[in-house]
């Protein structure tokens, strides 16, 4: 098996989460495991509540009924979170986890994952995806924590700067 480390997800009971959690982390421990089972997660959220006039923040599940689980998929990590208590298996065909991709993990807030980018300023680039679609234009500005590029792109006969996702560029 990969030697990778990824996010996998992990279906449970329903309400078995946090101890789902609490029970792998206890056998990763018990057995030295730290370095195969990284971190375990039960994503939350902080929502306001106005119950009676008065304001209540109850910390909710954002994927009732999973845990998600960044650990190096080998035939111990695997059978050791198969066999915890609560554990329904994991999310994918029965015999082979799928991990999350990088894109899944970032838009669950999971966490960050930075996006390699090969192109700098002065670069060429083709816009793929959007409005600006098959336009043609020069990165002026590469913003890393948005990751986003300014571009500028010829319309109407003079240069216009269009902000855009690294996603939504190709190198030419």
């Amino acid at each position: 098996m990969s030697q990778e480390i990824r996010w996998y997800v992990v279906h449970t009971y329903s309400g078995y989460e946090n101890k789902v959690k609490v029970n792998i982390e206890k056998m990763v421990a018990n057995r030295g495991m730290e370095d195969f089972i990284l971190e375990i997660k039960v994503p939350t959220e902080e929502k306001v509540e106005i119950k009676n006039g008065k304001k209540k923040t109850k910390e909710t599940k954002l994927f009732p009924g999973y845990v998600l689980i960044k650990m190096i998929m080998t035939d111990e990590t695997w059978y050791i979170v198969r066999n915890t208590r609560g554990v329904t298996g994991f999310v994918g065909p029965s015999s082979k986890p799928i991990p999350l991709t990088d894109a899944e993990v970032r838009s669950m807030g999971v966490e960050e994952v930075r996006q390699e980018i090969d192109m700098k300023v002065g670069d060429t680039v083709r816009v793929i995806s959007g409005p600006f679609e098959s336009f043609i234009g020069t990165i002026e500005h590469v913003n890393l924590e948005k990751e986003t590029f300014k571009v500028l792109i010829s319309m109407f006969g003079r240069e216009t700067p269009v902000e855009l996702e690294f996603s939504q560029v190709e190198s030419l």
